[in-house]
């Protein structure tokens, strides 16, 4: 199999070329990526790269060794102190991220499948 894209019909090569990146242009996308409200992928995205590839940067820049930063805590405010009980709603809870994304799960649900959801969608 050859590599690259090739047209079928011509046997010529269409679509992207890898891009290399310097160090300086590394650096730079770097410390843009590790400023304070800046979306990772808004970043990627103005630079031409893919998202992981900024992350694997970032783990490169700092070492294989060292973790990476602990994620901020998302604030969170109770709508009502005092709600009143509906029947059919006891044991449920809507969460309301800052994105305006509800989350409205039972008494029932997995500790764990819902926190791996925020994290996810925190992350957006």
């Amino acid at each position: 199999m050859k590599s690259g894209f090739e047209d079928q019909g011509s046997g010529t090569k269409v679509g992207r070329r890898r891009r290399f990146w310097s160090a300086q242009e590394k650096t730079r996308i770097i410390a843009e990526s590790l400023e304070p409200g800046v979306s990772m992928s808004e970043v990627a995205r103005r630079h031409g790269v893919n998202a992981n590839l900024v992350f694997t940067w970032r783990r490169q820049a700092r070492g294989a060794s060292t973790p990476e930063p602990p994620v901020e805590l998302v604030p969170v405010s109770i709508a009502s102190p005092s709600i009143p009980e509906l029947s059919g709603s006891a044991g449920r809870m809507e969460i309301v991220l800052v994105g305006g994304e509800r989350i409205s799960v039972g008494a029932d649900v997995d500790a764990g499948a819902l926190a791996r959801v925020v994290k996810a969608l925190s992350r957006r």
